[in-house]
């Protein structure tokens, strides 16, 4: 038997190293059992990844019509796939770097490989045998599969396979109007690729507010996509020159087909349980509470089994990277018996689309179906100067406030740096800001942030 932990973490993504530093600094003896790249999905293959191309994208298409503002390029304007994809590699190894340095000087130690749960107090890791005091598992998702026929074939992929070799197809067909669906949209569409989102739901960004949905497709489809709402994808065929793939989907109760040299399937994610279990485990471990295939905790985030615990895209929660940090940490302090510090009733949900879309709190919908009499305050960014003058495309700011006392209950953000903006909604409902509240403060000219004081005050 090697040496013993107090606590050993199964996953190296942002809620299993948060959780690692948060229990180091209460000094126990932590470990991080990581199968692949430390950082984990968000880092090697979501979040940062895509943000990295998005910013590209963005500054492709902003220079490519960039003549009105007196940008000329007469020897015109290309994207080079290869060097895109070393500038991204090279940011995600610095970031890398940057999180095994922290971890070195936390002393956690980093265990490559893949976990089995033996029980409540052993984990296998190839032929290691671990002995711990608790165990965290982190193990996150993985890009769902859909049982559509013709998945399998070459140039169908998912989101890890196009972020692993970045090229840019003359074509894309997308299965899914997601979150993931609209951010590789927006950064196909803007390197000049053909694309189709096809969404089975009723609307693109189902989950958001539904203006949000409606704005970010009338946008999208002045930038070259093709939004079909309410398709359900019934195959994928081979087309007959073999260079492109059709789908063939239903809409409105006719048959169509979608062509793309590329398709790639956006439908969400699933729980990554593969391999956390195996013949060797104990019964108990092999008959942990799941609940359709996540793993259930109680409001401590322990699992069915005492001294396991779990957090993150496993559990079947939001699937955020800051909301899996923040249950890390919050799982460390309930451990040792203390209240978790984070609040995890307003978890901000965030698209990095152009412009960018985020929201916390209550939509005027969600009030309505719980009966809350709310008043709604929207502000139009069109009229904001810092957006005119870096011609954003449409766009708004949008507050829900308890009708009798005004207290902020939530807001909805499509606008130029609203991912940046939509914390401070976040502690106007936490600290139990009113309307005025907001209004009254100063709030520097030009900037986007403007427009939260409009929309407060009107």
């Amino acid at each position: 038997m090697e040496k013993k932990y107090d606590l050993i973490i199964i996953g190296g993504g942002p809620g299993g190293t948060d959780a690692a530093e948060a229990a180091a600094k209460r000094g126990l003896k932590t470990a991080i059992v990581e199968k692949s790249a430390i950082g984990g999905t968000c880092l090697n293959r979501g979040c940062i990844p895509t943000k990295t191309i998005l910013h590209t994208a963005g500054i492709y298409r902003e220079a490519k019509n960039g003549g009105c503002l007196g940008l000329v390029n007469q020897e015109g304007l290309k994207i080079d796939a290869a060097v895109l994809q070393d500038h991204k590699n090279e940011i995600l190894e610095k970031l890398r770097d940057g999180l095994t340095y922290t971890m070195e000087h936390c002393k956690v130690d980093i265990i490559e490989g893949t976990g089995t749960i033996l029980d409540s107090r052993r984990i296998k890791v190839g032929e290691r045998l671990l002995e711990t005091e608790r165990i965290l598992i982190a193990s996150g998702s993985t890009s769902m599969k859909l049982p559509i026929e013709g998945s399998d074939l070459p140039n169908v992929v998912t989101s890890d396979e196009l972020l692993a070799s970045v090229r840019v197809p003359d074509s894309m067909v997308i299965i899914g109007g997601g979150v993931i669906g609209m951010e590789f949209a927006a950064i196909y569409s803007d390197f000049g690729c053909r694309v189709t989102v096809l969404e089975s739901l009723k609307r693109v960004l189902d989950n958001f507010d539904k203006e949000i949905g409606r704005s970010i497709a009338m946008i999208l489809s002045k930038r070259n996509v093709d939004i079909h709402t309410e398709a359900k994808v019934n195959s994928i065929a081979r087309a007959d020159d073999e260079q492109r793939l059709i789908c063939e989907y239903e809409e409105k109760g006719n048959v169509c087909r979608a062509e793309g040299e590329l398709v790639l399937i956006a439908a969400g994610r699933s729980p990554y349980v593969e391999c956390l279990f195996s013949d060797e485990s104990s019964s108990e471990v092999k008959q942990m509470k799941r609940e359709h295939g996540y793993i259930a905790v109680n409001d401590r985030y322990e699992t069915s089994v005492p001294g396991i615990y779990a957090i993150g895209d496993v559990t079947g929660g939001i699937q955020l990277a800051h909301a899996a940090s923040a249950e890390g940490v919050n799982a460390v302090a309930c451990m040792a018996g203390d209240p978790p510090p984070f609040n995890l009733d307003l978890v901000p949900s965030c698209v990095y689309t152009e412009p960018e879309i985020a929201s916390v709190g209550l939509t005027a919908d969600l009030a309505k179906a719980a009966g809350r009499k709310v008043i709604t305050r929207k502000y139009p960014m069109g009229s904001n100067g810092k957006s005119v003058l870096t011609m954003q495309e449409r766009g708004f700011i949008k507050i829900i406030a308890d009708a009798e006392s005004e207290k902020v209950l939530g807001a909805q953000l499509m606008c130029a740096r609203a991912t940046d903006m939509i914390t401070q909604f976040s502690q106007a409902i936490a600290a139990g800001l009113s309307l005025n509240h907001m209004a009254e403060i100063l709030y520097p000219h030009p900037s986007f942030c403007e427009g939260i004081g409009k929309a407060a005050a009107k």
